[in-house]
């Protein structure tokens, strides 16, 4: 993880607020992606990943790494995606905050596929959160969630979704990216 590891150390932080947020490729897209920087993450997550029937992400900045992923082992992927488009058996997943509300809608899971769940970055776990539970509702069998980035409480995601998530690297970000 020598290049996201570096990547993530040369990051520029902007303000958000009292929130300081990394701007980086893989969670950004921002400058731009490079392919080796996007092949390591996706090696690595391809070295662990167990044997299903879809890869999962949501979209957008997990869709780069689902991709590659998907070429590398042959597994196809869906996109959680965030714009409703009334096909029969869509799901809708409503992901409730203290100040917002977001909706994704998902299509082509149904009972018993075998599903991993990659994506870019864990901060809160809002999304990952209420995408699990509507996954489990529905019947797929999650077989593994991959993250490329944890900059959020991930023990505390994990205890809410009663499973573990792999996570390529741990940060804390304040006036600097610290590798935890």
């Amino acid at each position: 993880m020598k290049k996201l590891v570096e990547s993530l150390k040369e990051a520029p932080i902007v303000k958000k607020g009292d929130y300081s947020y990394v701007v980086h490729p893989i969670t950004d897209g921002i400058p731009f992606i490079e392919p080796e920087l996007l092949n390591e993450v996706v090696e690595e997550i391809a070295r662990e990943m167990p044997s299903c029937h879809r890869i999962v992400t949501m979209e957008a900045m997990g869709i780069p790494i689902a991709t590659l992923l998907a070429i590398k082992t042959g597994v196809p992927f869906t996109i959680i995606r965030k714009r409703k488009y009334g096909l029969p058996d869509e799901r809708e997943v409503v992901q409730k905050t203290g100040y917002s509300e977001t909706r994704l809608y998902i299509n082509g899971i149904n009972k018993g596929d075998e599903v991993v769940i990659v994506d870019d970055v864990l901060s809160t776990g809002g999304t990952l959160i209420a995408v699990v539970e509507k996954l489990k509702e529905i019947g797929a069998i999650i077989k593994g969630i991959f993250i490329a980035v944890n900059k959020g409480n991930k023990e505390e995601v994990e205890r809410k979704i009663g499973m573990k998530i792999k996570t390529l690297v741990n940060i804390s970000v304040n006036h600097e990216v610290k590798i935890l």
